[in-house]
């Protein structure tokens, strides 16, 4: 086989890597493809470079989202600018994917931020009633060792804020694909780049409505957090808080079907209620989610009382019969049975934001 053959191989391989999020970086994705393909050692003169890699995942990312990439790359340039124009203090630049165009399936919006404090970022996203977390990473590039400080923002589209020290607003970052100066926009900059990119777009409409519209993640998130603060009786919740025992829920409900976006949020909610009035959970619970989950999620968080009644012989044979009569009646059974299972003291969880961020995904993914 030749080296070009084997190049190209190299490429899809490690594009592919990439695409399915298995790898993050190029290095490590080629090498990786390289070890599959080559089954050996490969001169890196062989191997492909960056920008074949992400020539590949653009070829994926339009076989597999379609028209939707297209949708999807708009929406994030203007919400770049949304969010930029709440952080103009900080003398933003909008970078990577969503101003190249080379987004795929999860893509972040990436913006640089130049400020000496990363207290002043803060204040301005709490203001702002923005959920955030803040990441330390230590990268070693040519010998050296650098800490950068990313701000994490989950949303529809999700944000990986970078911050530098102020005098650095004016440095000119290199490229890791190509090796040049990075491409970059700032607020003005991208205003005209969106006025010749989408002519027919209006955007300030869209940036309003966008700043009108619920995100209903942030909404569970809000409802979920109080939960940990429920203490619940040792008789029948041994393994503790409110919030500890909704997450071992979801973690079973994701491992019987993981892909039924309106079971795991049922699983991940049922119990949201219990904050709000202990009394009557469900009611309680159903009233604020209200327009922010389906029929079908409501239903389930309803009546999921019921499946445990059904489950202990105490469901009288009329209220049986109306349960068997839904389509969704084994999901109920599915959810009673993980609910009853999730009172393991010590069990694994997943963090609160990584469940909704599983969830969020496939909503992504899924519609």
């Amino acid at each position: 086989m030749t080296n070009e053959k084997f190049r190209r191989q190299i490429a899809f391989e490690a594009a592919r890597l990439m695409y399915e999020r298995r790898e993050s970086e190029y290095f490590r994705a080629k090498l990786r493809a390289a070890k599959r393909i080559c089954r050996g050692w490969v001169k890196p003169k062989d191997l492909p470079s960056n920008a074949e890699i992400r020539d590949q995942i653009q070829h994926f990312a339009r076989l597999h989202e379609g028209d939707g990439r297209t949708e999807n790359l708009r929406g994030m340039r203007v919400e770049a600018l949304r969010m930029m124009r709440l952080l103009a203090a900080f003398r933003p630049r909008l970078i990577g994917s969503t101003f190249t165009g080379h987004i795929r399936r999860g893509s972040d919006i990436d913006i640089h931020l130049f400020s000496d404090t990363l207290e002043a970022v803060e204040a301005t996203l709490e203001t702002a009633g923005i959920d955030f977390t803040v990441e330390r990473k230590r990268v070693r590039k040519h010998g050296e060792e650098r800490l950068f400080t990313h701000i994490h923002i989950p949303d529809e589209f999700p944000f990986e804020l970078t911050l530098y020290a102020s005098n650095l607003a004016h440095y000119v970052f290199k490229s890791s694909v190509t090796g040049k100066a990075i491409e970059r926009a700032s607020i003005a900059e991208l205003e005209q780049f969106l006025a010749r990119e989408y002519p027919d777009l209006n955007v300030e409409q869209e940036i309003d409505e966008a700043e009108e519209r619920v995100d209903r993640f942030q909404v569970y998130r809000s409802l979920l957090v109080p939960l940990a603060a429920v203490s619940q009786s040792r008789e029948y919740h041994p393994e503790g808080d409110a919030l500890y025992h909704s997450l071992q829920v979801f973690e079973l409900a994701r491992d019987e079907l993981p892909y039924d976006e309106e079971f795991l949020l049922a699983a991940l909610l049922h119990d949201v209620g219990k904050a709000i009035d202990p009394h009557d959970h469900v009611a309680a619970g159903l009233e604020a989610l209200d327009d922010l989950i389906t029929p079908r999620t409501a239903w389930l968080i309803e009546h999921h009382m019921e499946g445990h009644a059904l489950h202990d012989g105490n469901l009288g044979a009329r209220a049986r019969r109306r349960l068997e009569e839904s389509e969704d009646y084994e999901e109920l059974i599915a959810l009673s049975r993980c609910d009853r299972a999730g009172r393991v003291p010590g069990a694994q969880v997943p963090e609160v934001e990584d469940a909704l961020e599983y969830v969020r995904e496939l909503a992504r993914l899924y519609g």
